[in-house]
C-alpha cells in the first residue's frame, strides 16, 4: 500500500519524504480545503515537485473546495501550471473542475477527492469513464463496504482510504455549518469547525437558562468527532482492497507529520503495530477511534481538547558523531540537564542528556563571529543552541534492526545551515553511537493537555 502524508508547507514535505511516505498530498494558496495551512504558492511548486522526485515520492495537488462559476476562467491555467511543474496527481472533488483539468492536462493523474462522497461502485465507474484513476472513499464506509465496492468496480481503478488524523462529524466533510454561524465556508476550505464547539439547550420560553445536553456543566461537544487511528489494522485495509491509506493533517506540524509518518512507514514494513502505538500518543491528538470501518464513528462530547505525551522541543541543525556535539534550532524550551529524545527515521527512539548547553547569536554587522553564550535553559523560540550529550541513556522500542543510512551535517558558523557532507550507516546494534542527524527531531517526555470551550 502506498503512504500518503500531508505537507502543509515545506518543512512538513521535508519531514514526510525523510520519515517514509510514498506520496505527499499539497495544496497551492488557491482552490484547497485547508486555507490556513501554509500551503505553496504556485512558483514554489516546481521545487516541492523537485524535492519529492528526488527521493522518488509522488506529488499530489489538492483542488477539492466546492467550486462556484467564478473559479472556472482560472482553473485552465492553474492545471498547466502544475502539469508544468510536474505534478503526478490532482486531488478533485467538482465534476466541472474535473474535465477542465482532464482537457488541459491529461498527464496529470485525476483522483476522486472524499469531498465527493464515491460510496458505491456505480459511482467509481461514472468518474473512471471521465478519466480518474484513483477514488478516495467516502469517509462513511466501512471495510465491508470498500471490500464489496472493490470487487465490482474497474480493476486498475485505484482506493485511497483516510487512516489517520482528525474527522468530520459532516458527510465526507461536506457541511454548512461554519458557514451558517460565521460566514466562512468549510467547503470553500475556511472551516471554523463550529463542530468543535461546546453546545447547550436552551428553552424557547425560558431564554439565558441554558440546560446540558449531558451531564456536564461547560455542556457537551455532541458533534465533536474523534480522531481516526488504523494502526493496528494496515492487515485489514490491504485485505479490503485499498490501495493507498491516506494521513490527514495539513494544519499540522512537521514533528506531527514525521511522528506519525515513521509510525505507519515502520508497520507497512513489517514491524509489529504495538511498538508504535506509543508513538501516536507522543503528538497532540483527541481521543483515537476508528472512524466507520468497523462501525458506527465515535464523538468525544466531553470535550474539544488535545493531549500529547510528548513536546516537540528542536530540530536538528547539524550532529557531530566525534565530538558528539548537536546543533538545533529550539521550539519549545529544553534545559541543561534535561534527557531528550531523538526522533529518527527507521531507528529505535535514543535518549541523550543535555551538557554544556549555550545559545549561538546571529551575527551581526558589528559582532559577524559572534561567542557563544552558556544558558542554563534554551528557550529563544527558532533560535540556535548547540550542546555536548552523555552516553545515551537508553533506547526505546520501535525499528528493530533496520539499517539507517543519512548525511551527516556541518554548518557553516555563521547561517547555521547544514549542508551534506558524507554518509554514515547506522544500525540499532550501534545504539551507543547514535546522534542525531540533520533533520531528525527532538522532544521530551512532557504530558499536555489542553481544552477550549465555545466559539
Amino acid at each position: 500500500m502506498e503512504l500518503l502524508a500531508p505537507a502543509g508547507g515545506i518543512e512538513q514535505l521535508r519531514a514526510a519524504v525523510r520519515f517514509g511516505a510514498d506520496a505527499v498530498y499539497l495544496a497551492s494558496d488557491r482552490f484547497g480545503m485547508r486555507a490556513r495551512a501554509a500551503n505553496f504558492a504556485l512558483e514554489d511548486i516546481p521545487a516541492a515537485v523537485e524535492i519529492a522526485h528526488a527521493a522518488g515520492v509522488k506529488v499530489h495537488v489538492t483542488a477539492n473546495i466546492l467550486m462556484e462559476q467564478g473559479d472556472l476562467s482560472a482553473l485552465p491555467d492553474y492545471f498547466r501550471a502544475l502539469d508544468a511543474a510536474g505534478v503526478d496527481a490532482f486531488i478533485i472533488g467538482d465534476l466541472g473542475a474535473a474535465a477542465i483539468a482532464r482537457r488541459v492536462a491529461p498527464r496529470v493523474a485525476l483522483h476522486v477527492s472524499t469531498q465527493a462522497s464515491v460510496a458505491n461502485s456505480e459511482a467509481a465507474r461514472v468518474w473512471y469513464s471521465l478519466g480518474a484513476s484513483r477514488v478516495v472513499c467516502a469517509r462513511e464506509m466501512s471495510l465491508d463496504d470498500i471490500s464489496r465496492m472493490r470487487e465490482d468496480m474497474p480493476a486498475d481503478m485505484e482506493i485511497e482510504a483516510f487512516v489517520h488524523g482528525a474527522m468530520c462529524m459532516a458527510v465526507s466533510g461536506r457541511c454548512l455549518i461554519s458557514s451558517y454561524l460565521t460566514g466562512r465556508s468549510g467547503n470553500r476550505g475556511h472551516c471554523t469547525q463550529p463542530c468543535r464547539w461546546s453546545y447547550t439547550l436552551e428553552e424557547e420560553k425560558r431564554p439565558g437558562e441554558h440546560f446540558p445536553i449531558e451531564e456536564d456543566g461547560r455542556g457537551t461537544f455532541i458533534m465533536n468527532a474523534k480522531d481516526m487511528n488504523m494502526l493496528a489494522h494496515l492487515d485489514a485495509l490491504r485485505a479490503a482492497g485499498v490501495d493507498s491509506i491516506k494521513i490527514e493533517g495539513r494544519n499540522k506540524k512537521a514533528f506531527y507529520v514525521a511522528s506519525v509518518v515513521n509510525a505507519y512507514r515502520q508497520v507497512l514494513d513489517g514491524s509489529p503495530a504495538a511498538n508504535f502505538a506509543p508513538e501516536l500518543e507522543a503528538v497532540s491528538h483527541r481521543p483515537y477511534g476508528t472512524g466507520f470501518f468497523f462501525g458506527e464513528a465515535e464523538q468525544a462530547p466531553n470535550y474539544d481538547g488535545y493531549e500529547q505525551q510528548a513536546m516537540h522541543v528542536a530540530d536538528v541543525v547539524t550532529a557531530d558523531l566525534e565530538t558528539r556535539t548537536i546543533v538545533a534550532r529550539c521550539r519549545n524550551r529544553f534545559a541543561e540537564g534535561e534527557e531528550l529524545e531523538i526522533l529518527s527515521p527507521r531507528v529505535p527512539i535514543s535518549r541523550v542528556v543535555v551538557r554544556n548547553l549555550a545559545w549561538l547569536p546571529d551575527p551581526t554587522e558589528s559582532d559577524p563571529d559572534p561567542a557563544p553564550v552558556p544558558v542554563p535553559v534554551a528557550n529563544r523560540s527558532c533560535g540556535i543552541y548547540r550542546f555536548s550529550v552523555d552516553v545515551e541513556v537508553g533506547v526505546g522500542e520501535g525499528a528493530g534492526t533496520a539499517t539507517r543510512t543519512d548525511a551527516v551535517a556541518t554548518a557553516d558558523p555563521a547561517t547555521h545551515v547544514a549542508a551534506d557532507v558524507g554518509v554514515t550507516a547506522r544500525t540499532a546494534a550501534d545504539a551507543a553511537d547514535i546522534l542525531p542527524a540533520a533533520g531528525d527531531f527532538l522532544r521530551v517526555r512532557r504530558f499536555r493537555r489542553s481544552a477550549r470551550s465555545g466559539a
